[in-house]
């Protein structure tokens, strides 16, 4: 048996940026994802995020790849809140996401930062957290 354990920050948003996530259907949205990604043998540690943006902790398996696990989070999940109406108008996640990796020792902290979105976001915009990203990881921003 193999034993494998990779921890992923991942962080992705609505098209656009649009600010439809809210109180009224994030926990919905929230818990179909987790639901979902467990059906596909994907796991998901801790899942939050903004009104225009998610991040998630998760684990690959030996045999899963980042790209195919976001395509499948976001796609299915893009195609249940439309079926479901949860967003007036069409709703789309944007095309590109933010994955790091996340060591060990540092699982705690990652997951108490995801939990505590609502009030980072108080102090930090989306527009600020996402370049903050983009500067503290060398992203190439585009």
């Amino acid at each position: 048996m193999s034993y494998v354990r990779n921890w992923l920050h991942c962080v992705w948003s609505t098209k656009g940026r649009a600010p439809v996530i809210n109180a009224s259907n994030k926990r919905e949205i929230l818990n179909h994802i987790l639901e979902n990604a467990k059906s596909k043998g994907i796991y998901i540690r801790v899942i939050n995020g903004g009104k225009e943006h998610i991040h998630c902790l998760l684990s690959l398996n030996p045999d899963q790849s980042l790209a195919k696990v976001i395509q499948l989070i976001k796609g299915e999940s893009s195609f249940w809140i439309n079926k479901n109406g949860l967003i007036k108008g069409k709703f789309e996640w944007a095309s590109e996401y933010f994955a790091v990796s996340v060591s060990e020792s540092q699982v705690k902290k990652v997951e108490a930062y995801i939990l505590n979105q609502e009030e980072h976001h108080r102090k930090k915009s989306w527009d600020e957290e996402y370049a903050e990203f983009v500067r503290n990881y060398n992203f190439e921003s585009n």
